[in-house]
């Protein structure tokens, strides 16, 4: 591994959604002289910002959902059904955010049919053996990622406040491997994806059960020596539970790549001051005059 590059890949979708609803419940959605609201562009920068001037990584990259349709949606009509249109303020954010990420000369990466996770993991598989690779975001799905050379980087409320995790230290949390965390999603479900898993069965059942029998292979191998009641409900949903364990899966072979060199992370240019300036994301330009990191990258 080359101990001296280290790539942080960045959940755009998350970064962005919980910019824009951070500020949007009071009504604070900065919108500039051209009438386009930029409150979820600037948050979302700012964590991304925020997090380079704590990690320091030398190359970056930003991954993107690209549109609401992905494969999984072919596996089961129900996935993600369960979730609201974006707001229209946060619309025309899409396409600004990867603007804004591009001025900072970062590649956005995403590709239709797929999630930005999919993206996120291939690319974290594609480099962790020859590269330090953190991945920023704040949804815990991405923990199944953990390996040697990979940490998932939590946000916390607020700005510069993380929950950093490497494979050692969730294997020590949580007493389960980064992969049986997928089963354990697969028995539990998830609402906010809209999966049921098995209905009845939750996080800490699902926990106990991965903990005893390893894998959904092992359970199901020894399901008589179950409770009557767990047998019923596996039995019941065990064609859903095979489902949710594909839904829950991440995808690390979907046909993105990326070039390092591309993604080499650079100061400041006067190009990206133009833009800021430009767009007038007042909120960006206070927080760069404010770092001495970036007056030091600008100087």
């Amino acid at each position: 591994m080359n101990n001296r590059e280290h790539l942080l890949i960045i959940d755009g979708m998350a970064l962005l959604f919980r910019s824009f609803f951070a500020t949007s419940l009071s009504g604070q959605f900065m919108i500039n002289s051209k009438g386009t609201p930029t409150n979820g562009v600037q948050g979302f920068m700012k964590h991304l910002l925020t997090a380079v001037e704590y990690h320091k990584p030398t190359h970056a990259v930003v991954c993107w959902d690209m549109g609401s349709q992905t494969f999984r949606n072919e596996m089961y009509v129900g996935y993600k059904a369960n979730r609201d249109a974006p707001p229209v303020e946060l619309i025309p954010q899409f396409d600004l955010a990867k603007d804004v990420s591009k001025g900072f000369q970062i590649p956005n990466i995403g590709l239709i049919g797929f999630e930005a996770d999919d993206c996120i993991g291939t690319l974290a598989k594609q480099h962790h053996k020859e590269r330090q690779v953190s991945i920023l975001s704040g949804d815990q799905d991405l923990l199944q990622l953990l390996d040697e050379g990979i940490q998932v980087i939590l946000l916390q409320k607020g700005y510069g406040n993380y929950k950093t995790y490497t494979k050692e230290l969730f294997e020590e949390e949580k007493d389960i491997t980064p992969e049986q965390f997928i089963d354990v999603k697969a028995l539990m479900g998830d609402t906010s994806d809209g999966y049921p898993g098995v209905r009845g069965i939750g996080e800490k059942t699902a926990l106990k059960l991965i903990k005893t029998y390893r894998n959904i292979e092992g359970i199901l191998e020894n399901i008589d020596d179950l409770t009557p009641a767990q047998r019923k409900k596996i039995q019941e949903d065990e064609e859903m539970l095979h489902l949710s364990r594909k839904l829950a899966e991440i995808k690390c072979d979907v046909p993105v790549t990326l070039s390092i060199e591309e993604a080499k992370w650079n100061p400041l240019s006067d190009s990206t001051v133009q833009l800021i300036e430009e767009l007038e994301l007042k909120v960006l330009r206070r927080f760069l005059m404010t770092s001495e990191y970036f007056l030091e990258k600008r100087a």
